[in-house]
């Protein structure tokens, strides 16, 4: 039943709330790097997108992987680029490409995509429905 119910909740990654909210982090994370100097498009700007496109990316790659330890895997990196990018908004913030107002408008985006993220890592620990 659970496997049913599972199926029927999330047909793809687009379904996972934790890949929803990382997609609106990632487009969030782009027009805020739009805005940055010139100078900064193959060093900050480079970094800062590679790590967003990373959340959601590998998201939707321990999405289809059947083990759950392969699962954990991908989930795990997500988490470590979530931090990466909290670090670059930090920088940003403290470089003064952002303002408080924006730093802290993404870095709430980060927190909401972490939470989420962790609620279904705590889901495929415990099983929910996924097969090991």
């Amino acid at each position: 039943m659970a496997n049913q119910q599972m199926e029927k909740m999330t047909r793809t990654y687009e379904d996972l709330l934790a890949w929803q909210k990382a997609h609106q982090f990632v487009v969030l994370a782009y027009s805020t790097i739009a805005t940055f100097p010139s100078y900064e498009q193959f060093g900050l700007c480079s970094q800062f997108r590679r790590a967003a496109v990373s959340i959601p990316a590998n998201i939707a790659e321990g999405y289809k992987k059947l083990g759950k330890a392969d699962k954990l895997r991908f989930f795990n990196i997500a988490q470590g680029s979530l931090e990466e990018c909290r670090y670059y908004c930090l920088l940003a913030k403290d470089l003064g490409y952002i303002d408080e107002g924006k730093f802290t408008n993404i870095v709430e985006s980060i927190q909401n995509t972490s939470y989420f993220l962790n609620s279904y890592i705590k889901g495929v620990v415990n099983k929910n429905g996924i097969k090991d």
